[in-house]
């Protein structure tokens, strides 16, 4: 073991000769995932043309005595503390950027079914230099003909920042019939398989760490978008998600780090004209969600989205500079994958429930 410290759609060709494989570094950050690596990694290494890195964000459990064991041929990165995934994947991509043309951010609880998975993506990533970031369409390993949660068939923003996919809006997740399976412009690509070039990543300037988890995946993507650059899900690739492996849906942190992260990211990358009024009514919308988990008796979670809040609106000077940057570097006002709609009223009020139902020429 090495240790290192408007829609639009296209096709392409799957098969073009650009195959070299060391071009792509696949990154999986593991923190006490031991059990996670031994099972799905091996499917990872298996169906993938690019070299395969583990960087371990200081685990307490056995993954570092495990990967010498069981796959002592993968190269391993080790960290002495648990950076988080933002400040992890900034950390080990730092190390590596001067060996590879690209990277995929992959989690440790997905796996891999497709042979050549991530040639598909290469070649497509060499055909569209405009493009710097993608991800492949994402599946439940729990339902596996079902999309899954954290990225489904690419992400969209509506126009108070929250976000939905092609086959799942809030809690509704579609079965995968092929409905997606065009090549479609994206505003987000999933931190759970997230493909991109290794320059745009770091001129764009890497993962806010500051996030920790959460969000941070989308806050980066919109930052691409800001300055021009494509991002786009390519169904013809897929992956298997098992999901909730850092932190389960219902846990109080995950809610504050959603809610606080959020509004970070709609200060730093909103238009001057529309920062406030957003804010007002997502201060508005908060309130909603804060009462609503009170009145069901979910304290913890009514206390988490007030702490998100607090913390934002005391300390949001200290995200000026980032705003600054991200606006210093604008090269669009219109963001077609932003939708000026009210995914809520859309979900709630209209019932409209599927992505494919939802409108579909309206941007912001």
């Amino acid at each position: 073991m090495k240790n290192v410290s408007n829609l639009s759609t296209e096709t392409f060709n799957l098969s073009s000769p650009q195959k070299a494989v060391n071009r792509l570094g696949i990154v999986i950050l593991n923190w006490n995932g031991a059990g996670m690596l031994k099972k799905y990694l091996p499917s990872v290494i298996k169906n993938s043309v690019g070299d395969v890195i583990v960087a371990d964000n200081g685990s307490t459990d056995d993954s570092l005595k495990m990967m010498g064991e069981e796959f002592p041929e993968i190269r391993t990165i080790v960290f002495n503390q648990n950076y988080g995934f933002a400040e992890g994947y900034n950390r080990a991509l730092e190390l590596l950027k001067d060996e590879y043309e690209y990277f995929i951010l992959l989690n440790s609880d997905v796996e891999i079914r497709q042979d050549k998975w991530d040639e598909i993506l290469i070649n497509y990533m060499d055909e569209h230099p405009e493009c710097a970031a993608c991800q492949p369409k994402l599946l439940s390993l729990r339902k596996p003909d079902e999309f899954e949660y954290a990225g489904a068939a690419g992400g969209f923003l509506d126009k108070y920042g929250y976000p939905f996919c092609r086959g799942r809006i809030f809690n509704i997740i579609e079965k995968d019939k092929g409905q997606y399976d065009t090549i479609t412009n994206i505003l987000w690509a999933t931190g759970a398989a997230l493909f991109v070039r290794s320059k745009d990543y770091f001129t764009a300037g890497e993962l806010d760490s500051r996030f920790f988890a959460h969000m941070e995946e989308i806050d980066f993507c919109w930052r691409l978008r800001t300055m021009g650059r494509r991002i786009v899900c390519i169904p013809q690739s897929t992956a298997y998600h098992l999901g909730g492996a850092s932190l389960n849906y219902g846990n109080p942190r995950k809610t504050y780090l959603n809610f606080r992260n959020n509004l970070v990211m709609l200060y730093k990358n909103l238009r001057k004209e529309e920062l406030f009024p957003i804010l007002f009514v997502r201060f508005l919308l908060d309130v909603i969600a804060a009462l609503k988990f009170l009145f069901t008796l979910q304290f913890a979670h009514f206390w988490a989205v007030v702490k998100a809040n607090y913390n934002f609106y005391t300390t949001f000077k200290n995200w000026l500079p980032a705003r600054t940057s991200i606006q210093a570097k604008r090269s669009n006002t219109k963001i077609p994958e932003r939708k000026d709609f009210s995914i809520l009223w859309e979900y709630y009020v209209k019932r409209r429930k599927t992505f494919d139902n939802l409108p579909t020429t309206q941007t912001s």
